[in-house]
């Protein structure tokens, strides 16, 4: 897909019009559409920016569909950033503490079982 079809998938995603996104990136709305059309010319580099930032999304991903910290991300971790991405912001926060939560919860089990083998090398001396 090129960037007139990443666009395009972009603003349905997030549920956007045109104008909307004219509004927020401060780039005209008849520019905008001939990106959209059937010819769909290229941005340049500023206006590509401003969309961009306007869809909350890097400019690799309009281009050719993919951020450069997603490609080496396997699928489904993929999905789940997509996810992510779209919950607001205290979701998003409560989420992030319920992961912290389950990390620590690992690190102070491996910590347990790291002094217990102390214990028992200890004990077996």
């Amino acid at each position: 897909m090129g960037f007139r079809d990443n666009l395009k998938s972009e603003l349905s995603y997030k549920g956007m019009q045109v104008k909307e996104l004219a509004e927020k990136s401060g780039v005209n709305i008849h520019t905008i559409n001939n990106y959209l059309n059937v010819r769909g010319r290229m941005p340049g580099a500023d206006a590509a920016v401003k969309i961009a930032r306007a869809l909350d999304v890097s400019v690799e991903r309009l281009v050719d569909g993919k951020d450069a910290e997603e490609t080496a991300v396997e699928p489904e971790m993929r999905r789940h950033l997509q996810t992510m991405r779209s919950l607001a912001p205290a979701d998003r926060a409560m989420i992030y503490a319920l992961a912290e939560m389950f990390v620590d919860r690992e690190r102070r089990e491996a910590q347990r079982q790291r002094v217990s083998r102390g214990f028992q090398l200890l004990l077996h001396k």
